[in-house]
């Protein structure tokens, strides 16, 4: 459950940067909410994933709205971190690894806009450094299909309802957790084993 106080935090603090904490955020899509959250809430520096809607022109929408497709929302997750501890990059590296970026939006049986592979900067740097970062691995060919991620201006981002918030470790037996999260999860805590909180 998100504190009320976080919640108004997030809603509205367009540019994400805690300033008075030193703390920063980033807001990846990259398929369904749950996996996502789930890998990053195991990256040290991380202090906080909340999963959520962005990059439609519906205001406050609901999980039913955005699964229609039709709001032009994207599942994503806000995560706050500790640029002392992670870095933009490094939480970029991360992004790319764990899901399919050359797949129009489609994350394995999910399909939809609402599941598309997106980045929503929120100032210069993380816009540059991100299209840094797709130019280096199109060119080093590291996916055989070139990379369709979407790279916007995060304009407002909108936290999904309670019973989203931390759902696989919630639900770690739920059928789509088991099948999907769980064996994900496993391979992203080998590669970035060292990584771990």
């Amino acid at each position: 459950m998100i504190p009320s106080e976080l919640k108004s935090s997030i809603s509205q603090n367009t540019n994400m940067t805690m300033k008075d904490t030193g703390l920063k955020a980033a807001v990846f899509a990259g398929g369904c909410f749950w996996c996502t959250e789930a890998i990053f809430n195991e990256l040290k520096g991380v202090k906080k994933v909340v999963s959520g809607y962005t990059g439609g022109k519906v205001a406050n929408p609901t999980y039913k709205q955005v699964t229609t497709g039709l709001t032009g929302h994207a599942e994503c997750t806000q995560i706050t971190y500790d640029p002392e501890l992670v870095t933009f990059a490094e939480l970029l590296e991360v992004f790319w690894m764990t899901h399919d970026p050359t797949t129009l939006n489609r994350q394995g049986a999910d399909s939809g806009t609402q599941y598309r592979s997106a980045i929503f900067y929120t100032d210069e740097d993380q816009k540059q450094e991100a299209i840094a970062w797709k130019a280096k691995l199109d060119k080093e060919k590291i996916w055989s299909d070139p990379i369709v991620t979407e790279i916007t201006k995060l304009e407002k981002f909108y936290p999904a309802e309670d019973y989203h918030q931390e759902y696989y470790e919630n639900n770690p037996n739920q059928g789509y957790c088991r099948i999907v999260i769980t064996p994900k999860l496993e391979k992203f805590k080998k590669i970035f084993a060292n990584k771990l909180k």
